[in-house]
């Protein structure tokens, strides 16, 4: 059995990455998700919605592939400004509230010079597991 490339209905196509790809055993890699929405238009400037926008990403690539956010094992998040992300705490913590709930999974933060989309100002890559079964 071979990977399974996942990409949600209506998304502009993927160029050169996958959104996602199943693995047989049920495992979901997810390539980094950015703040834009699924014509690849960022309509948000600020940090906080920017994120929320990519964790909503993240959330269709993995129910797309018949998951839930509660699927998320693990999540790692480049940002580019290090003083912005601190500075939002209570708005990033209410947006990613509002897509993930009370979900935690393992998670990792690096602060990055730039990223490959110039109005990006964060980036988020993921690992699901969806059993086979679902």
């Amino acid at each position: 059995m071979s990977p399974r490339t996942i990409q949600p209905e209506g998304w502009a196509p993927a160029l050169g990455y996958a959104n996602g790809m199943l693995m047989p055993d049920g495992t979901l890699h997810i390539g980094g998700q950015i703040g834009w929405n699924a014509d690849k238009v960022f309509v948000a400037k600020d940090f906080a919605a920017q994120m929320r926008q990519t964790l909503e990403n993240i959330a269709a690539i993995v129910t797309t592939a018949g998951g839930s956010v509660e699927n998320v094992g693990r999540l790692t998040w480049f940002v580019k400004d290090k003083a912005e992300y601190l500075a939002n705490q209570r708005e990033i913590g209410r947006a990613y509230r509002d897509v993930f709930g009370k979900h935690f999974p393992a998670m990792s933060m690096l602060v990055v010079k730039d990223l490959i989309e110039d109005e990006a100002l964060v980036e988020i890559e993921a690992t699901a597991f969806i059993p086979p079964s679902a």
